[in-house]
């Protein structure tokens, strides 16, 4: 049985990032969204850890990793990354990134190229916001009710992930780890997201095969990402799942990972 050990590296800014650390092979990093944490891969880390390494994080301010009043802007979240990937010495991983670590990842690749990974899955991000103009609405409530009615802001969020049915003992689980994340902390790292339009710079230097995953209420965004990448980006499209296609469909996703993978040069 694979073990799983936990682990921390202190970035350049002295902030302690919580990961998990499951396989061996080659590196898969997975990094989760707003308000959740390295436990909402569990069905990746389980499956896929039998033939990689499974990387999982805790962005700064969430899971266990340490909750600074700054340092909550996507370029300061992806130099995390970088660190993590750096200290562990792991050799052209596979970063996955879902939601919000949509744009943190293109923000990796504008300020440290991706000649250093293997490839790249963004699953079901805002790429960018403003091509994804109905979706704009529905965060912004959340984010302003999560201020004034915190508990019943994730009562109504976390069901908007999944279309499959959940049990109600994960779903506890799950909004307890959004309850990690402090409130001011919470609100800033949406604010940043939504207000990260520009992604050329990103797009200049992306030069590793990118796959993007999303569901239909992302498909503005799909199609604005294939008509600047081309033949850089593959897309898949999720029909029948929710925000968390990885957790209504593990199979299908877990399998699109292991395709993508041994297509790696």
């Amino acid at each position: 049985m694979t073990t799983t050990q936990h682990g921390n590296v202190k970035t350049s800014d002295g902030i302690s990032i919580h990961y998990t650390d499951t396989g061996e092979g080659r590196a898969i990093v997975l990094i989760p969204g707003w308000l959740s944490e390295a436990t909402i891969w569990e069905h990746q880390i389980t499956e896929l850890s039998k033939r990689y390494r499974v990387i999982a994080i805790d962005p700064r301010s969430q899971g266990e990793s340490d909750k600074p009043s700054t340092g909550h802007l996507p370029e300061d979240r992806a130099r995390d990354y970088k660190d993590v990937v750096d200290a562990l010495g792991l050799k052209q991983p596979v970063m996955v990134g879902w939601s919000m670590a949509c744009g943190e990842l293109m923000s990796y690749v504008e300020q440290f190229g991706d000649d250093e990974l293997g490839g790249i899955v963004l699953v079901d991000g805002l790429l960018p916001p403003d091509k994804n103009p109905d979706v704009i609405p529905i965060l912004a409530y959340f984010t302003n009710l999560l201020q004034k009615n915190r508990q019943q802001a994730i009562d109504e969020f976390i069901p908007f992930w999944y279309k499959t049915e959940q049990s109600e003992s994960y779903l506890d689980f799950v909004k307890g780890t959004t309850e990690k994340v402090p409130t001011n902390s919470a609100v800033a790292l949406m604010h940043n997201m939504v207000s990260n339009n520009d992604l050329t710079g990103a797009f200049a230097r992306l030069t590793r095969p990118v796959i993007f995953a999303y569901q239909d209420l992302l498909q503005g965004g799909a199609e604005y990402l294939k008509s600047q990448l081309g033949d850089k980006i593959q897309l898949e499209r999720f029909a029948n799942e929710g925000h968390a296609l990885f957790v209504d469909n593990p199979t299908k996703f877990n399998d699109m990972i292991e395709t993508f993978i041994r297509r790696l040069p």
